[in-house]
């Protein structure tokens, strides 16, 4: 498991979310499947929803997993 930082940015106008592993942009999420997603692709070990939500090694910016508006 990876313990890059793991940014995940203020929702935009549309509700979407930039996600951010060590620097790199992975895409912009509009759900906790999509980061989950963005983190597979990345190489993190099958990272669930659930995975998502809880773990410390998400800066959560702007609003916790739960924050999906702008």
């Amino acid at each position: 498991m990876t313990t890059l930082p793991i940014i995940v940015y203020p929702p935009d106008e549309q509700g979407g979310r930039r996600v951010r592993l060590d620097g790199e942009i992975l895409g912009l999420a509009y759900s906790l499947q999509d980061i989950a997603e963005f983190l597979r692709r990345a190489g993190l070990d099958d990272p669930d929803p659930a995975w998502v939500e809880a773990t410390a090694l998400i800066d959560w910016r702007g609003g916790g997993p739960d924050v999906w508006e702008f």
